[in-house]
């Protein structure tokens, strides 16, 4: 198995040091570089390439959403990006979600649920708690009415369904499950509708969705 290497961006050296020790305690996890605020974020991010990024989402000097927006813009292969946040239903987090976070996890997130997230982001899977993307969207996101997008027109049938069912954070097994086809047939239908929404992953897409009003967060 090859080592997941991570970074770290939080301006608490004790949240640092926690998040540390409990990474290179796994044997497929690195912790590769520390950063105490956005712009040294951003600067350790293309020194030293890491797969994952923690990004605390308030840090002073350039915070964690226009550090992940400056990485993700400026990198031809960015790392993932998690924003580790307090409260869950904060602007700051769906700001950052908009950015192109992969997802956000809790500071009070028990140690074996920080080491999957960051197992599951490195494979490219979003860290999508739809409940929560659900409340962000209703309280921050679009609150006016809005033409349907361009993209809407070009979806199947098929690929509208599995964008509604990703916005409940199914998985692709459980997506296939659910619409009665293989695994591969749904990957292959899931990887058209971030191409025609022109989504960077799976959260991405479910913002998209509510944002432009396709799928109602309400």
């Amino acid at each position: 198995m090859s080592t997941v290497r991570v970074a770290l961006a939080d301006d608490e050296r004790m949240v640092r040091t926690a998040l540390r020790v409990i990474l290179d305690a796994e044997p497929d996890l690195e912790v590769v570089g520390e950063a105490a605020t956005g712009a040294e974020a951003v600067s350790l991010v293309r020194e030293v390439r890491p797969d994952v990024v923690l990004m605390d989402v308030r840090m002073p000097d350039v915070d964690g959403i226009r550090a992940t927006g400056q990485i993700l813009a400026t990198m031809d292969e960015p790392p993932r990006i998690v924003v580790v946040t307090t409260f869950e239903n904060d602007s700051y987090v769906y700001d950052a979600l908009r950015a192109g976070a992969a997802g956000f996890l809790l500071k009070r997130a028990a140690a074996e649920e920080l080491v999957q997230a960051v197992r599951l982001v490195a494979r490219s899977d979003s860290l999508l708690f739809p409940s929560a993307v659900r409340s962000l969207a209703a309280e921050y996101g679009r609150t006016r009415p809005a033409p349907a997008p361009r993209w809407a027109a070009r979806l199947t049938e098929r690929e509208t369904e599995v964008l509604r069912l990703m916005s409940t954070g199914l998985t692709n097994a459980e997506i296939a499950g659910r619409m009665g086809v293989g695994p591969a047939t749904t990957k292959t239908h899931v990887a058209a509708v971030l191409a025609k929404i022109g989504a960077r992953d799976r959260t991405q897409a479910v913002i998209a969705a509510y944002e432009s009003g396709f799928i109602s967060p309400r």
